[in-house]
C-alpha cells in the first residue's frame, strides 16, 4: 500500500502545557487531530470548571490561524474535588472527563488523591451523570516493583471501584500491559482504555539499547515484550473499546537529560506516521481508521469527524530537535527515517 485516506482522527489522551511550551507543541497536534482530551497536570493542575474554561482559551489562542482543533478539556480529581464541581463539569460541553492520578505516579501529580477510597461521594457523583473517569493505573507503593504497578493497581484498586460503582465510565490510560488488555476486555461497555504509539512500537529493551535512553523513559514504563504483543493484538482487534490516545509529553532537553530525568515521550510530531507503522508491522492497516478515528467518539457519544487525512509511502528524516521555548525538545525517533508521511493540506 502506498497511500492511506482516514477519517480524521482524534487523540483521547494528550499533553499540551502551557505558555511558550504550548504555542511549540500545539500545532503538531492539531495539524493531524480534529479534537483531543487535554490533560490537566499542569503547575498549579486544572482542578475546576473555571480553571479548565482559562485553560481551553488558551489553547486556542495558541492555534494556528484558521485551525479547527477542538480541545476537550479535563478536571484533576484531588482530595478536594467537590461533588458540586462533578455536577458543573458534567454539564459543560467542553469537558470530558476527570483525571485520577493517585499521588506521585507521576508528572505534576503531587496534588492527586492519595486515597481513593475516600473519594467515593465524587465517583458516586460521576457515575450518577455520566462523567467518565481517567485513570492513570498505577499504585505508587514503593514496595511495589514498578513494572508490576499497573497490574497491582488493577487487582486492588480498579475492580473494587467497578465493584462499587459499576455504571461509571471508565477509560484506563496509555494501558501497557497484558493485565491492562484483560481488564478491559472483562470489564463491559462502560470500560475502555487508550493506546500510546510508543507502547505498541517499543519495549522496555529500548530503555538501555546502547546505553540509557532518556528520551524513552515513561510513566508507565515500557514493557516486555509479551505486553507489548498483547497491545498490538488488542489495538488490531477491532474491539471498539480499545483507541488512540498518543500520551504525547513534551519535556525541555535539559529536564530529561539530567540526574533525574522528566518522564515522557514526545510523539506529536509523527503520530499518525508511527500508529501506520505499528499496524503495518501487525498486517493490519485496515484496521487502523476504527482504531484511529471511531472507536473514541462512540465510547464518548461523539460525532465521528467528517474530514479526511492521508498518509503516504515517503521516507522523512524526523528532525534531531524541535524549539520549546526558550530550550528544546527530543521527539521519539530523532535523526531517524520514518516511512509513512501525512499529508498536510
Amino acid at each position: 500500500m502506498q497511500r492511506l485516506s482516514l477519517i480524521q482522527p482524534d487523540d483521547w489522551h494528550l499533553h499540551l502545557r502551557d505558555g511558550e511550551a504550548l504555542r511549540a507543541v500545539v500545532g503538531d497536534s492539531a495539524r493531524q487531530f480534529a479534537r483531543a482530551v487535554v490533560m490537566p497536570n499542569l503547575d498549579p493542575p486544572v482542578t475546576t470548571v473555571a480553571e479548565a474554561e482559562a485553560y481551553r482559551r488558551r489553547i486556542l489562542a495558541a492555534l494556528p490561524k484558521d485551525s479547527a482543533f477542538r480541545p476537550l478539556m479535563t478536571l484533576y480529581l484531588t482530595d478536594h474535588t467537590s461533588e458540586e464541581e462533578i455536577q458543573r463539569a458534567a454539564a459543560h460541553p467542553d469537558i470530558i472527563g476527570v483525571k485520577l492520578y493517585p499521588s506521585g505516579a507521576t508528572t505534576n501529580s503531587a496534588a492527586g488523591v492519595t486515597h481513593i477510597g475516600r473519594r467515593d461521594p465524587v465517583f458516586a457523583a460521576m457515575e450518577r451523570h455520566g462523567l467518565p473517569l481517567l485513570v492513570h493505573g498505577e499504585v505508587t507503593d514503593p514496595a511495589v516493583d514498578v513494572f508490576d504497578r499497573e497490574a497491582v493497581f488493577i487487582d486492588t484498586v480498579l475492580n473494587p471501584l467497578l465493584e462499587r460503582f459499576p455504571d461509571l465510565p471508565l477509560v484506563l490510560e496509555h494501558v501497557t500491559t497484558r493485565q491492562g488488555v484483560e481488564f478491559v476486555g472483562t470489564a463491559g461497555a462502560r470500560v475502555a482504555a487508550t493506546l500510546t504509539a510508543h507502547h505498541l512500537l517499543m519495549n522496555r529493551n529500548a530503555l538501555f539499547r546502547g546505553g540509557l535512553r532518556p528520551h524513552h523513559y515513561c510513566l508507565p514504563v515500557l514493557k516486555r515484550e509479551s505486553h507489548r504483543q498483547a497491545l498490538l493484538e488488542a489495538a488490531t482487534s477491532g474491539d471498539s473499546r480499545f483507541f488512540l490516545g498518543t500520551d504525547s509529553a513534551p519535556h525541555a532537553r535539559r529536564r530529561k537529560e539530567s540526574a533525574c530525568g522528566c518522564a515522557g515521550i514526545y510523539t506529536a510530531h509523527a503520530a499518525m506516521e508511527l500508529y501506520a507503522e505499528a499496524f503495518e508491522q501487525a498486517g493490519a492497516l485496515d484496521r487502523l481508521e476504527a482504531f484511529a478515528s471511531r472507536n473514541g467518539p462512540a465510547f464518548y457519544g461523539l460525532p465521528v469527524n467528517r474530514q479526511t487525512i492521508t498518509l503516504v509511502r515517503e521516507s522523512w528524516r524526523v528532525p534531531e530537535r524541535y524549539v520549546l521555548g526558550a530550550d528544546d525538545l527530543v521527539p521519539l525517533r530523532a535523526g531517524e527515517e520514518l516511512y509513512w508521511k501525512l499529508i498536510t493540506p
